[in-house]
């Protein structure tokens, strides 16, 4: 990343705190190999797969703390525009609409403000991927059976938050520079959902437009 970007990029900003992992475990390595693939230069279609003689579920895990710390980052970096008066509403545009729903106070889909739902959003990612029971960290302690629907609960949610900066902040985006990076950061992501298909095409149909204007 430029000088430039990291400044813009800077950990300030980021919306949560970033996950780690821990040095020495079998995540922390796998962790690597993954960063040295984009580092090199992969193509990302490559650098998603998965390598050869590793477990899917690991390279599952250690891709959704990934993406859950970089869309923090690009959502921080636009948080202070992202308001009740600007945005009362969590949508992508006047066509999608995003209604929160959880097992504690919001039962039924609700309607809320976008930085209400980020903030529901990171908190109950937070919480699962903290989990041991749906996270494993120890080396043979198995995943759950509920771990891929969790994965994929986690993902379809956090693709709404490229939704909502593409569409509403993406200018803001731009004035910053860093415009490329989250590109990068949605095709990285895009290619992945779509390698271990974990998020349904017609749920990427907002950033149809987006993908078009990548591969046009």
């Amino acid at each position: 990343m430029s000088h430039a970007l990291k400044q813009v990029f800077n950990k300030d900003k980021t919306f949560r705190p970033k996950r780690k992992f821990e040095p020495g475990t079998q995540r922390f390595e796998l962790h690597k190999k993954a960063q040295a693939s984009l580092n090199a230069g992969l193509d990302l279609k490559v650098a998603v797969q998965l390598p050869p003689g590793e477990e899917q579920n690991d390279w599952v895990a250690v891709h959704v703390v990934d993406f859950f710390n970089r869309i923090n980052l690009i959502y921080g970096t636009i948080s202070d525009y992202c308001t009740e008066q600007s945005c009362p509403v969590m949508s992508g545009g006047p066509k999608y609409e995003y209604r929160w729903q959880d097992e504690h106070k919001y039962r039924k889909p609700t309607a809320l403000s976008a930085p209400q739902y980020m903030n529901l959003l990171m908190d109950w990612i937070e919480v699962q991927i903290n989990n041991e029971d749906i996270f494993p960290t120890n080396v043979g302690t198995p995943f759950p059976k509920n771990f891929l629907p969790v994965v994929k609960k986690i993902l379809s949610r956090l693709f709404r938050v490229f939704v909502h900066v593409y569409i509403h902040h993406f200018d803001r985006i731009t004035q910053m520079g860093s415009e490329a990076h989250v590109n990068t950061c949605y095709k990285h992501f895009y290619y992945f959902v779509k390698e271990f298909n974990l998020i349904d095409t017609k749920e990427l149909e907002p950033l149809v437009s987006v993908w078009v204007g990548f591969s046009g």
